[in-house]
Parts: structure tokens; C-alpha cells; sequence
């Protein structure tokens, strides 16, 4: 049988789709929009078997004209936490999810979709609760309005499995198309290469420096944890992030240190790497000020219990490996 995966053509789910091909399964369906035409390059060396349009599949979707897949992972979504247009992003993030739940719901289809750790906004827990949930924004309240109704269904009883899984600050391979929300470790991967150095906020909100901190998690523990959710039928909303918050001072000076390693270089300290011009430091930008989440770290309580042993890796683990295929990329 067949998956369908939205968003198939942007950061996480081409991983998804390239995760599904890696598992021997090549009856892939993409579903998205590619207005930006240059995001085809991430499925150019992926399986799959169609394509359908964002607006045209939703609309088939709706008549009831589309084959029954074995399971829908949702990661087709405006992920820009700048957005202004609340009516696009409700539409598009919120209305659309909502369809597609309905419908796996009528057809007894597994439903693995993105929800966002945006959810928490200023909140300093992190753990899936409604306590805790105070969007910054409107692209997290579109994510925090859909996990509400999935936990109003949970209660009725839902007839198929529903995994919402909120995402923390994800990086790794096929994220090029998305410009200023790429990660950091994107980011100072070609500053670096460029400019010989890499950049980061100077300290705000108490923090020191470059020394924010966020929970960073790879996007192939990101695929591990969507295949558990399948594999394992579980329903409810998960945090999907390492539980481990780390400073963006060890993104950058990973790029830095793995970098010089290529180019038979030692390895330096932060304050080494300061003071030797590799990496700066630039004043925070006025249109973050209150939208800014400078501490992240997911409770994994919920996911753990649910019996997911996914080994997520550190920042220095998984930003080497980013950095060595971005290098293979762009050599």
C-alpha cells in the first residue's frame, strides 16, 4: 500500500519520504506546493509514485476522490514564525489539518502531522499541557488550535491513530529552500565558507552572549520518531526534541571546530574561537523583541512512556554529521 506525505518537497518530510524509500517502500505520494519551483531538488533522488498539488489534493480529498493510502504523515505547513497573515496561516495550517483528520478519521487512516513546540511560546515548562501552552505568534496558535481538537476527539475515542508530534528547532540535509528559517548550523555553514567566521545574537533576555539555549534535534531522529509513532499505532500529542537544551554556542562552535577539522586544523575552545575573530556576535533584532523563545527543552516524559527508545543525538553529534554532508553538497 501506499503513504502519502505532505509537505513531501520541504525540509522534514522529504526526510520522511526518504526514510520511507530506506524501509524498501516506494509507493510514495507527494503532496505540495512548488510555487517555489527550486524545492523539487529534494525529492530528485527520492521514490515516489505521484504528485499532487497542495490545493488539488485537499479538493480531492474533500470529494472523496483520492485512494486510501496506509498512512498520511502531515508536514506540509507555513512554518515562518514571521508570518503576518493570520488568515493565510489559519487556512493553511489549521483548516487544512483538520480536513485531512476527518477524513483519516472516516476512513480509518493513521494520521501522523507536525505540531510545533511554538505552542509554548513564553512558557518555561515544556511538557504537553495545556498549562504550558502560550503562543508568541500566530503560526504556533495555528498548531495549538488543532492539538486542541485532537484532544476533544481523544476523549469521544478516535477510530484510527493520531500522533501529533511538536517539533523543537530541527536541523539537518534538504532544509536549503527555507531561506531565513533554515538553522543556525545551515546558516553558519556558508557564512563561514564565505566569511571565515560565523554569527550569533549578543545576549538577551538574562542570557550572556551566544548563549540562548534551545533544544536542537536532528531531522533523522525526527524521521525515528514518526516511524515509531506508525509502527506502534500510539495516539496523543508528543514533544519530539532531544530533552537536552544546548547553547547556540555549540552550534557554532561545532561548524567552526568540524570545518577546521576538514581543513587539518585543531580543534578550539568557545573563548579560543571568540577572541580569534571566528565567531561574532551582532545585536539582537528589534522584530524578535516578544517573539522570541531563548530557552527550549522538551520533557520526553510522554514520548518515553509511550515506549519510544529513540537515542537522540547531541548537538556536537548531529551538527558534525550536517556539516560533513553540506560539505559533500558543496564542495
Amino acid at each position: 500500500m501506499s503513504f502519502i506525505v505532505t509537505g513531501a518537497a520541504g525540509f522534514i518530510g522529504a526526510n520522511i519520504v526518504k526514510g520511507l524509500n530506506n524501509r524498501g517502500c516506494n509507493d510514495v505520494i507527494a503532496v505540495d506546493n512548488l510555487t517555489q519551483a527550486d524545492k523539487f531538488v529534494n525529492l530528485a533522488d527520492h521514490h515516489i509514485i505521484d504528485y499532487f498539488d497542495k490545493v488539488d489534493f485537499i479538493e480531492k480529498v474533500k470529494a472523496r476522490k483520492i485512494a486510501k493510502p496506509e498512512a498520511i504523515f502531515h508536514e506540509g505547513a507555513c512554518s515562518d514564525t514571521m508570518e503576518h497573515n493570520g488568515h493565510y496561516m489559519m487556512e493553511n495550517n489549521y483548516r487544512y489539518t483538520l480536513e485531512l483528520f476527518r477524513w483519516c478519521q472516516e476512513e480509518k487512516i493513521p494520521f501522523i502531522y507536525a505540531s510545533s513546540a511554538a505552542t509554548y511560546g513564553a512558557s518555561n515548562v515544556f511538557k504537553e499541557d495545556i498549562r504550558y501552552e502560550k503562543p508568541l505568534n500566530v503560526y504556533g496558535y495555528s498548531k495549538y488550535l488543532f492539538d486542541q481538537v485532537l484532544r476533544k476527539e481523544m476523549q469521544k475515542g478516535l477510530t484510527a491513530p493520531v500522533a501529533g508530534l511538536r517539533y523543537f528547532n530541527v536541523y539537518g540535509p534538504h532544509e536549503q529552500h527555507k531561506g531565513r528559517m533554515a538553522s543556525v548550523a545551515y546558516h553558519q555553514f556558508h557564512q563561514f565558507r564565505k566569511d571565515g567566521k560565523v554569527k550569533l545574537f549578543e545576549g538577551c533576555l538574562g542570557y550572556t552572549n551566544g548563549a540562548q539555549m534551545r533544544d536542537f534535534v536532528y531531522v533523522d531522529d525526527v524521521v525515528d520518531v514518526n516511524f515509531f509513532c506508525l509502527d506502534k499505532s500510539v495516539s496523543g500529542i508528543y514533544n519530539c526534541g532531544t530533552g537536552k537544551a544546548q547553547q547556540f554556542n555549540d552550534v557554532a562552535l561545532t561548524v567552526v571546530n568540524t570545518l577546521r577539522e576538514q581543513e587539518g586544523k585543531a580543534a578550539l575552545s568557545l573563548a579560543e574561537a571568540v577572541n580569534q575573530g571566528f565567531i561574532e556576535y551582532i545585536p539582537f533584532p528589534e522584530a524578535l523583541v516578544g517573539k522570541y523563545q531563548a530557552y527550549t527543552q522538551a520533557d520526553l516524559t510522554e514520548l518515553r512512556k509511550a515506549g519510544c527508545e529513540v537515542k537522540f543525538k547531541s548537538v556536537q553529534e548531529g551538527t558534525r554529521l550536517y556539516m560533513l554532508e553540506l560539505l559533500k553538497k558543496f564542495a
